[in-house]
């Protein structure tokens, strides 16, 4: 068996064992929690339509908490994953351009001063201010010299974040009726959302779905060096923008349905490139199966460690995500 055939077969067994997990995370995620429900009964609640009170549960607060779980996941995943390639900054991850501060800012404006507090309203202000960040954020990389390098970028993120934990800050600390309301939101769960925000969120993570991979061979390129994309005839600001925008999009949403759940976009791009490699057109797919299998069974092992109680899924994330990507680190499997 030549090389490239031996290495065709060990991508495809890994996509099918990522796509196995996913298929198990999902059931768990359907099947595990203060009430434990059988695999058969999930089943039968989704194929046959059963009147159980175990069918009820099934279908009306475990399902919609899946269907958040896989999408904020893989949007989570592809955001990370495309921020790494435009910023070439392995430790990158989604609030690099203060996305995720944006949309925390626009939660407590809405709760504030807008009177907003359900979650479905909650969505639309934080996504406005994750966009509004990230527009800053490039604003200020590309004004001057050079146009909007990785490390400006960088330092436009540092310094629009901070601004923005300011304006947070200020606000929780004159109002303390939206500081209790906010920390709800603020520590990154995936519980208690409905079918309603499904539904607001699954065009915005189609839209940027298809943002980045339309720029997947752009970021092959960019990944050895500036001068090399162009003279590969790459345009190098369009696929800046491009990514940009699809990551804030991806991002943006999110941390607008399930709050800002950290480590899913740093630690998993690394983990996918460490199984497909670094070309984006495999990279990306697997990352988007990869993030959703993490934020699932974080969010599961949060329902039982304290049981009946539960552990946010954004505290989880990290505690699960930390071995591995310490095991990458060791193995030198991250790239310098």
């Amino acid at each position: 068996m030549s090389a490239r055939r031996a290495l065709a077969v060990r991508r495809i067994g890994w996509t099918a064992a990522a796509v196995a997990a996913l298929l198990f995370a999902i059931l768990l995620s359907l099947a595990v929690g203060a009430r434990a429900i059988a695999p058969t009964a999930v089943l039968d609640a989704l194929l046959h339509g059963g009147h159980s009170d175990d069918a009820e549960v099934v279908r009306q607060l475990r399902v919609p908490r899946t269907l958040i779980a896989l999408m904020v996941g893989a949007a989570l995943a592809l955001a990370g994953t495309v921020l790494q390639g435009i910023t070439r900054n392995p430790i990158a991850d989604p609030g690099i351009l203060g996305i995720s501060q944006g949309a925390s800012v626009g939660v407590v404006l809405a709760i504030a001063f807008a009177g907003i507090h359900t979650l479905t309203g909650y969505v639309w202000f934080a996504f406005a201010g994750a966009a509004l960040a990230s527009v800053a954020v490039y604003a200020i990389a590309a004004s001057g010299r050079g146009g909007a390098t990785p490390v400006k970028l960088a330092l436009g993120g540092a310094a629009i974040n901070a601004l923005l934990v300011s304006v947070t800050m200020a606000v929780l600390t004159t109002k303390a009726a939206t500081l209790e309301e906010f920390r709800f939101w603020q520590v990154g769960s995936v519980a208690g959302r409905d079918a309603e925000v499904v539904g607001q969120v699954w065009p915005f993570l189609l839209v940027g779905t298809v943002l980045v991979v339309s720029v997947a061979r752009g970021l092959d390129a960019l990944a050895l060096g500036e001068d090399v994309a162009k003279g590969l005839g790459q345009n190098v600001a369009t696929v800046r923008i491009v990514g940009g925008v699809g990551a804030t999009v991806l991002t943006g949403v999110a941390v607008a349905a399930a709050g800002p759940i950290a480590f899913v976009g740093l630690a998993v791009p690394h983990i996918a490139r460490a199984i497909v490699g670094g070309d984006h057109r495999r990279l990306l797919p697997m990352a988007a199966l990869i993030g959703p299998v993490m934020l699932l069974v974080s969010d599961v092992i949060g329902r039982i460690v304290f049981a009946p109680g539960e552990i946010p899924a954004g505290v989880m994330t990290a505690l699960i995500g930390v071995p591995f990507l310490v095991a990458l680190v060791r193995r030198k499997a991250v790239p310098a």
